[in-house]
Order: C-alpha cells, then structure tokens, then sequence
C-alpha cells in the first residue's frame, strides 16, 4: 500500500517509480562495491598485526574477487526467481556480517570465511548483473544513460570510502575503518525490503518510456523451479555458440585485470612502496572515484549515440597507456593527480558499452545472465591480478612487471572489442527458445 501510494504520489509529479528503484539500485551499489573495495586499504595493517605476506592476505581477495564474479550469472537467476527484494536484503546482511566478522579473525582461514566467501557471495549477488536487470526491466528509454549512471556507481563506491577508512585506521584502528560501511549495509537492506519491487507491471505500470500496457506481475518473469535452476547454465550454452560472448568475456577478463584486481587492490601498497602514505594514497583512490562517476556516465551517454565496439577500442588503449606510464609517474602529486584524472575518467567506462551488445546480442531477456557470465570472466581477470600483483611484491620486491602486463593486456582487449559485432540469427534463435 505504501509503495502503490508513493508511486501514485510520484506519477502526480511527472516522475517514474523506475527512477527511485534506479536510485535505489545506486546506493546498494555504491554500499556494496565499498564494502568490496575496503579490504584493500587493510592490507598493510593486517600484515603488520598477524605477520602475513601480501600474497598471503592477495589470495583471499582473490577468492572474494572470483566468488563476486562466478555469482553473478546465479544472482540474475536467483532475482528472476526469488525477487530483486530477497536478493539485495540478503546480499546487504551478508556483506554485513562477513565485514564484521574480519574484524575477529585471527587466522588465515577465518578472514577467507569472512572477506573471501561471506563478501565475496554477499556482493556478488548484487553485482554489476542489478544494472543490467533494472536498466532492462524498467526503462525503454534512457536506458544507457541508466547502465552508465549505475555502474558508476560501483566503482565510485569502491573508492568514495577510501579516505575515511584510510583516517580511521590511522588513527583509530583498522577494525572501526568496517564500520561506515556496515552501518550503510544494514540502513539499505531495511530501504531495499521496503521500496524494492521487481518490474513495472508489479505497481501497474509501463517501464519508463513504453507506453505499451504490460503483463501482470504474476505473469511477468515467473519460470518452473527446474528451469531457474539450470537457466544460467543453458543461457550459458547458448552464448558460448557465439564468437562476441567470447570477444566481450575475454575483454571483460582484461578489465577485471587491469582495474579492480590491480589498482582497487594494491594502490595504496604501491604507493607505500615510494613513501607515500595510506590517507593521501586514498585520497587519489577517490579522486579517481569522481572522475569515474563522470566517466562512466558519459560512457553511457555515448552508447546510446555511437558504435560500441569502438567505443571499447578506446577505452581499453587508453587505459593501457595509463598503467604502462604509471611506475614512470614519480609517484609526486602531479603525476599521481594526472594518473587519477586520466585512469579514473576510464575505470569502469567499459561497462555501459559491453551492456548494450550483450543486450544487442542476446536479447533482453537473457542478456542478463549472459551478462553475468561476462562479468564473471571480469572477476577472474580480477582475482588473476589480485593474487598475480601480490606475488609480484613478495618475490620481486616490485609491482611493476603487474603493471606491464595489464597495460600491454588493454592493448589485447582494446582489439578484441572490435570484433564484438552483431548476434548471430542461430545464437538469437536460441535465446528466443529459451526466453
């Protein structure tokens, strides 16, 4: 009754229900990427307190990196069954509770309980996949604009907290630096029960821009339980009869390599390592989370205009011009301010593109679990690079070959986008028989 009266009130006003459900998906992602983020900025302190190696406590982010990636066909399987409400509750206590229960750990096994399973499925039932979802289920129009805006997001979230948790394990310890972003979790998850609804035709609407009437929600979305169960698997069988899932995957590996498993991770050691301390080193973190916010919204505006292959051309070059020049930066503040405008601009511009030919593709039904499979391919370029750079510093002493190999990596990605062209009539048979 609430959400019918809100919604009523809202229309009154010429504004969509879609709109606060996009503003929603914003701040669980925003919430949900900081908390994944975080454990970066711990990394030294947790070596100093317990005695660990950097790749050491690199391999647990790397599970939770991994585990974030390979739920996200799962989590658009679970939200077309169970609802975007049960999804993001859940996902919001579990992150929730596996942020505090770091805070306790002693061993090993215990932060990999905590940050590597705990987090790593809690943020990977939400995912970068809620974007695809919202954006396909609610909008007809605007929808780049609303991938762009959303993913965003999720990198900015990664980085907004950053200083703070920086502040705080400086001056009060690394335990408080959880709380911020456990207290978040918890407000959201109460939001998100509340204001969260599955499609339009839930509240009786249109998606924002289609004027078409829509199916009912109990009609709409609803599969047999067998059919949820092994729904990401077919639609990963049918995708993988087409050379652009596989084109989209492998630069998406990349992305994950070049991005979250690199920088988001081990930025603020790597500045150590030039004398460089952990609040100033967050600070350029979320200098780069602004410029991303700005970035990536663009990027969403653009694909709704231009060729998305081409898009991602530039994108992943220009990334890789920016980590092949980033060990020659001097680490000073001009060149570490230059690297965060640059790199920041492109963090996660190339979600927004890979959306929209996967959509383009697979078709609005299933382009979200083929999507999550996509994205999962991101998280193991991630966790690669995590446990990868981490290695690096124990036996080399350095993160610079890391950083080598994920520049020359874009380079790769940048080609392999432009081969993502249009689907294929087989592969879009297909998914119309399993839609």
């Amino acid at each position: 009754m609430l959400v019918n009266s809100l919604s009523a009130a809202l229309h009154r006003r010429g504004l969509h229900y879609a709109w606060l459900i996009a503003a929603l998906a914003f701040l669980v992602m925003l919430t949900t990427s900081a908390a994944l983020g975080l454990p970066g900025a711990f990394l030294v302190p947790l070596q100093r307190e317990h005695g660990w190696n950097t790749d050491e406590v690199a391999s647990v982010l790397a599970v939770r990196f991994a585990l974030f990636g390979l739920m996200a066909p799962f989590s658009a399987m679970l939200i077309e069954r169970i609802g975007m409400r049960g999804v993001v509750t859940a996902a919001l206590l579990l992150i929730a509770a596996g942020m505090g229960l770091a805070t306790q750990a002693t061993a090993l096994w215990q932060l990999f309980v905590a940050w590597g399973l705990l987090l790593g499925l809690g943020s990977g039932m939400t995912a970068l996949v809620l974007a695809a979802v919202v954006a396909n289920r609610w909008f007809c129009a605007r929808r780049g604009l609303v991938i762009g805006i959303l993913t965003a997001s999720a990198a900015t979230g990664q980085l907004a907290f950053l200083p703070l948790a920086a502040w705080l394990i400086e001056n009060v310890g690394w335990r408080s630096a959880v709380l911020p972003v456990m207290a978040a979790c918890a407000g959201l998850s109460v939001l998100a029960w509340i204001f969260l609804r599955d499609r339009p035709a839930d509240l009786g609407l249109a998606p924002y821009g289609d004027p078409q009437p829509t199916a009912t929600g109990a009609q709409a979305g609803t599969m047999p339980p067998r059919m949820a169960l092994s729904a990401p698997f077919l639609a990963l069988r049918d995708a993988a009869g087409n050379r652009v899932f596989w084109l989209l995957a492998g630069s998406f590996f990349i992305c994950g390599l070049s991005t979250n498993g690199l920088i988001q991770t081990h930025f603020i050691p790597l500045c150590g390592d030039f004398g460089l301390g952990p609040v100033p080193a967050a600070s350029v973190l979320a200098m780069m989370g602004a410029f991303d916010l700005v970035g990536t919204v663009l990027s969403g505006w653009l694909s709704d205009r231009y060729d998305s292959r081409k898009l991602l051309f530039w994108y992943y070059g220009l990334r890789g011009l920016s980590l092949l020049w980033l060990p020659h930066s001097t680490f000073s503040l001009y060149g570490l301010s230059l690297f965060a405008a640059f790199y920041g601009l492109d963090w996660i511009a190339t979600v927004p593109p890979t959306v929209k030919l996967a959509g383009a593709t697979f078709g609005s039904r299933l382009a979200p679990m083929v999507f999550g499979w996509i994205f999962a391919a991101h998280q193991l370029g991630a966790a690669v690079a995590a446990y990868g750079a981490g290695l690096s510093r124990t036996l080399l002493l350095t993160y610079s070959p890391a950083l080598y190999v994920a520049g020359a990596a874009c380079f790769i990605a940048a080609l392999l986008s432009l081969g993502a062209g249009p689907r294929t009539a087989a592969v879009a048979g297909a998914s119309a028989a399993r839609a």
